[in-house]
């Protein structure tokens, strides 16, 4: 979907609110940035963000015009930006690939400015009990947590939590990640065949992520 669209609704989204409160003009840092998909999608809904990635891989060339991009292994490098150079921060599907997510935390607590927020998103833990795609459709989406081979474990919002509070961070809120307009959907498409949207429309109709946010003390 254009997420210019969700800028008056943006509640409809869970990241799109995240982000439609950021303060205007400010600086904003994607961990885990992959393709670049979710970043297009931050630029489209607030193009004033001035936009940070990073990912041990990235696809640096798909990112938006003027996002400054660093290659960083996250359990052993540190990023390259100033303390509380960050107004905000996003990890969005990135710490159930990490063996150890110690040295990220601390890394995102020392980046965010004084009242700087901070967006974890996870697979739920009822990713695990999940079925995977079948037929023709096998392999071709995560349904159950160990459809993607890179996942290392899952990180339950309970013990994020932990880890977030022992990094200096406050938690703020935490919940079930959806859009709303794929939740939906889902009745519609669960009555057509296999398909990538009705895939994505049935993880946010069974609200397959977590989601939980945090802030620096000020």
């Amino acid at each position: 979907m254009r997420w210019h669209c969700l800028r008056l609704f943006p509640w409809l989204d869970t990241r799109a609110r995240f982000v439609a409160t950021t303060p205007p003009r400010a600086t904003l840092l994607d961990l885990g940035s992959s393709d670049g998909e979710t970043l297009g999608h931050f630029a489209e809904l607030r193009p004033d963000l001035r936009l940070f990635a990073s990912d041990a891989a990235g696809q640096p060339d798909r990112y938006p015009a003027g996002c400054q991009f660093h290659r960083a292994d996250f359990e052993r490098d540190r990023l390259p930006w100033a303390d509380g150079s960050m107004d905000a921060i996003t990890c969005l599907h990135l710490i159930e690939h990490l063996n150890d997510g110690s040295l990220l935390l601390r890394e995102a607590a020392r980046l965010l400015t004084p009242g700087g927020r901070i967006y974890f998103e996870t697979p739920h833990p009822k990713s695990l009990t999940l079925s995977s795609p079948r037929g023709a459709a096998a392999g071709t989406f995560t349904l159950n947590f160990y459809d993607d081979a890179t996942h290392v474990r899952p990180v339950p919002v309970g013990l994020l939590a932990q880890w977030v509070r022992d990094a200096g961070l406050r938690v703020t809120g935490s919940g079930i990640s959806r859009n709303w307009l794929f939740a939906a959907a889902y009745p519609f498409y669960a009555l057509l065949p296999a398909s990538r949207q009705k895939f994505t429309a049935r993880v946010h109709w069974l609200g397959w992520s977590a989601w939980l946010a945090a802030a620096r003390p000020a």
